[in-house]
């Protein structure tokens, strides 16, 4: 535990919290690892769910976040809530994933915008966006259609 000082002179204790593996050191060589990783929560979600899942060197999961419960078709998703628990878990990679409660599996233009909003700022800390996956009545997969830039992409991880 770190107690530092804020600006307002506020003593302030940060911890890092590490809870039970419920991922059983899963590794994700995929984006069907993933799908079946988080489908069951995310399939019968009535509302946008937005998750990241943090990646150690090897894309062993280190953990699974909710960063943002939206509505029917919209969720609120910004680089900060992403970004923290990769970086108090000290990921070297993260797959974004969220549900569409319509079942469709297509992108839509919020889908297209956050993910190279969410590429450029991993590109900047080095957390590398392997994958953005929407999950609907099947799944969808930015990497396998070329619409994310990564450096190594989670299909060609130890092999």
């Amino acid at each position: 535990m770190k107690t530092v000082r804020n600006y307002f002179g506020h003593e302030v204790k940060i911890q890092l919290v590490r809870e039970s593996r419920p991922t059983k050191e899963c590794l994700i060589t995929g984006p069907e690892d993933v799908y079946r990783l988080v489908k069951d929560e995310l399939k019968n979600a009535d509302r946008e769910l937005f998750l990241s899942i943090q990646l150690n060197t090897r894309n062993r999961v280190l953990g699974i976040n909710v960063v943002s419960v939206g509505t029917l078709n919209a969720s609120m998703v910004h680089p900060r809530e992403v970004f923290k628990p990769a970086i108090l878990q000290n990921a070297a990679a993260i797959v974004i994933v969220h549900n569409h409660p319509s079942e469709t599996d297509e992108p839509s233009e919020e889908d297209l915008a956050i993910t190279n909003k969410l590429s450029n700022a991993g590109e900047l800390l080095n957390i590398d966006v392997v994958d953005h996956i929407i999950v609907g009545k099947s799944f969808y997969s930015f990497l396998e259609k070329g619409l994310i830039k990564n450096k190594k992409g989670v299909q060609n991880v130890n092999k």
